[in-house]
């Protein structure tokens, strides 16, 4: 019998990958269970505090949407690509259906609980752990509900798509830039994030127990390119990368992101039945950031609806959407001529251009660990 020569090898390792590859069905996900932040709020704030009014919305809903971006948040297009509607608010009792899913993400929220209202402290009071809460609720009032059947039925998910559904999360940022907000020290911010990590597990477990089995879990962006924390926090010359980006800052975002895959690969080994994708939204939104000309996107550190004009078009007094007097005259700030070629609407919230982007580099698992896509979140390996 012949050896095997380098060639003969090489087929035998190009099919054995085809065979597995070709072994993995695409995951038919019946819901989406969202928790996050304003990076996935579809109206939840909105409904409960204040109204989001236009520019908000304007590009893809042509009208205010519950949502912070001109058009659709990053969860849409994971609906989409799911082949789900979007996804309605917990806390929005007009015109919502959850037999598809549910969002309790609100903007301004953190993994910690605040102890400041949302007036004083300028964070959301639903904290991971009162998100957590309502899934609770949500989950046992939802089937008596739908035992009355008719449109109560129709408007609620069944008992097993829970089991069933992926459960996607996406909050920590606002713990990190209330830190940077207060002055703290690196010591001090670093040790903010290790105790969230702590409820993050906590919470994903209690999912688990409660029959959870498929987690998608963000890390956090460059807060460092961000025009609001630029502003905010200004770099000198020397704390500034090639693209204009603060150091001192996206290395506090590199900190989160490597304890948060800690914590992921921890909850891997202790929650055998679980599949837990770690999403590196941070690698991708730099790098749009980062490149944005070749992806057609231009001035990557101003925002799109902002007031001021100069370095970032963006004045933490003067916002996007939210009337303001200003020398003595009534404005209203309006978005750019062209969002669709922007990266940041607000200063803070990406463009539904930008957000489309990134789930399309997302999708295909090019950020994920392990690298499998979006319609195979409920595979383990690759």
């Amino acid at each position: 019998m012949k050896p095997f020569t380098a060639a003969y090898l090489a087929l035998l390792l190009v099919g054995f990958s085809l065979a597995s590859a070709s072994s993995r069905q695409r995951c038919e996900f019946p819901m989406i269970v969202n928790f996050g932040d304003s990076n996935s709020d579809t109206g939840g704030l909105s409904a409960t505090f204040f109204y989001v009014p236009l520019p908000y919305g304007e590009t893809y809903f042509h009208r205010p949407a519950g949502r912070f971006s001109d058009g659709r948040v990053l969860l849409d297009f994971m609906a989409e690509g799911l082949g789900l509607p979007y996804l309605s608010a917990y806390l929005d009792s007009l015109g919502t259906n959850f037999s598809h899913g549910i969002n309790f993400a609100t903007a301004s929220s953190t993994i910690r609980p605040q102890n400041l209202s949302l007036a004083i402290g300028g964070f959301s009071p639903y904290s991971l752990d009162i998100q957590l809460s309502q899934f609770v609720q949500f989950k046992l009032r939802s089937q008596l509900i739908a035992k009355q059947g008719g449109v109560f039925k129709d408007l609620m998910p069944e008992q097993k798509h829970f089991s069933q559904a992926l459960y996607t999360i996406d909050i920590g940022a606002n713990d990190v830039s209330q830190g940077f907000l207060q002055n703290l020290t690196e010591v001090e911010i670093k040790a903010i994030i290790r105790d969230g990590f702590g409820m993050l597990a906590s919470s994903i477990k209690s999912l688990y127990n409660g029959g959870g089995r498929f987690f998608w879990v963000h890390n956090t962006l460059p807060f460092g390119c961000l025009p609001y924390m630029l502003v905010a926090m200004p770099p000198t010359a020397d704390q500034t990368d090639s693209v204009g980006c603060s150091i001192p800052l996206n290395k506090i975002a590199g900190y989160f992101n490597s304890e948060l895959k800690r914590t992921v690969v921890q909850l891997r080994e202790e929650l055998p039945l679980a599949v837990l994708r770690y999403v590196d939204i941070y690698s991708a939104k730099y790098k749009l950031i980062s490149q944005a000309a070749k992806y057609g996107f231009e001035h990557p550190l101003n925002a799109c609806c902002g007031y001021g004009g100069g370095k970032y078009n963006f004045n933490t007094s003067i916002r996007c959407g939210i009337p303001v007097v200003v020398n003595g005259t009534l404005i209203t700030v309006k978005s750019c001529e062209d969002p669709s070629t922007r990266i940041t609407f607000d200063g803070i919230h990406f463009t539904d251009a930008a957000n489309k982007w990134l789930f399309d580099h997302i999708k295909t698992g090019a950020y994920s660990d392990p690298p499998l896509s979006l319609g195979e979140a409920c595979c383990k390996h690759a």
